[in-house]
């Protein structure tokens, strides 16, 4: 008979982490449906996954951190953020995940590697703070594909324009993001100066959670730190010549902030392909959307056919062109990734994906 211990809705030390009822019951119902022939003996703890190696999930507990394994046919594979069932053997015999609670959002891309599958960066976050530093050029195609992840992921999304004070245009900078972000807040911030900090931090507390995503070099580890009021990541320099940094953090870590909430520092991301993205697409391109529905037919590309309301936009210059184009490509992204979903279900088990195409 194995035994369970499943901590109170308040409890001091599971608290911190953003355990209350609504996780204990989730927590419950993936005891409840587990396979549990392989524990032998001793409890089933309630813990938090706060980073995840190749090898190893680290958990914190209600008696400290616990490095388990996870077995390979546990579904999903658990990520930082997750909820989940932990059997410590002690140090003898280890720690093992035994079930993962179900997910109340999920950040996830397209898998960088070129397969089918889609990668969970995060799990059971509230906020999704995209961040971009203004000492390099802001990509407008860039903001648009974070705000897509993040619409997708079911957190709310926040743009957040780090290290204002090395620029004299932030102002500026700002207003072009939030004509790309439409009704997503934009926080200007500052790591040197606590600019926005206290804005950023306000929205964490008591119990949230958030995750933050954004290039190498663009001030997230510096931006934790000064929200955790000491130095929980490693930050590095970022060079002159190209604004770039180098990857200092390089798992994607939880870390409670002592003012109450929690944030998921993740490594710098090169790429942020998108997959089965259809809602977040219409939600970061509202305006795009919304022109198309007023197209004389309802399958237009918003190319050269007659009483395209988007082409008309465009042409009246209340739409930029740019962002048309950039909004194509998406949608062609996104058709590329469903027809890919495709052949990988009618492929034979067994048989290997073909190499991703240059």
């Amino acid at each position: 008979m194995i035994s369970v211990v499943s901590p109170a809705p308040d409890d001091p030390s599971l608290g911190p982490f953003g355990w209350d009822h609504l996780v204990r019951d989730r927590w419950m119902a993936a005891v409840a449906g587990a396979d549990v022939t392989r524990v032998d003996g001793g409890p089933l703890v309630a813990g938090r996954v706060v980073r995840t190696s190749r090898r190893f999930t680290h958990v914190a507990t209600a008696d400290g951190l616990v490095q388990a394994l996870a077995p390979h046919e546990l579904e999903p594979p658990p990520v930082a953020g997750d909820w989940v069932a932990l059997w410590d053997g002690g140090v003898e015999r280890g720690a093992r995940v035994e079930a993962v609670a179900s997910r109340t959002t999920e950040l996830a891309r397209r898998d960088p590697a070129g397969g089918s599958e889609g990668q969970v960066l995060a799990a059971n976050v509230d906020l999704v703070l995209a961040v971009f530093g203004l000492d390099r050029p802001v990509r407008p195609g860039r903001v648009e594909r974070s705000l897509v992840l993040a619409h997708d992921s079911g957190a709310v999304p926040v743009v957040v324009l780090t290290k204002v004070d090395a620029v004299d245009d932030a102002d500026a900078q700002a207003a072009a993001v939030r004509a790309l972000a439409g009704e997503v807040d934009v926080i200007l911030v500052s790591s040197v100066t606590g600019a926005g900090t206290d804005e950023l931090a306000g929205r964490l507390a008591p119990h949230r959670t958030a995750v933050l995503v954004g290039e190498s070099g663009a001030g997230k580890s510096t931006l934790v730190n000064r929200l955790a009021g000491r130095a929980v990541q490693r930050t590095a320099e970022v060079r002159t010549a190209d604004a770039k940094g180098r990857h200092t953090t390089v798992t994607r870590d939880l870390i409670v902030l002592d003012g109450g909430g929690v944030v998921i520092d993740t490594p710098g991301l090169r790429a942020l392909g998108l997959l089965d993205s259809a809602g977040g697409v219409a939600a970061t391109f509202d305006d795009i959307e919304t022109l198309a529905r007023q197209c004389r037919f309802r399958d237009c590309a918003h190319g050269d056919e007659p009483g395209c309301a988007v082409t008309a936009a465009v042409a009246a210059r209340a739409v930029d062109p740019e962002r048309v184009l950039r909004y194509h490509a998406v949608i062609a992204e996104l058709a590329e990734a469903d027809q890919a979903v495709a052949e990988a279900a009618r492929r034979p088990r067994g048989r290997p994906s073909p190499p991703p195409t240059s």
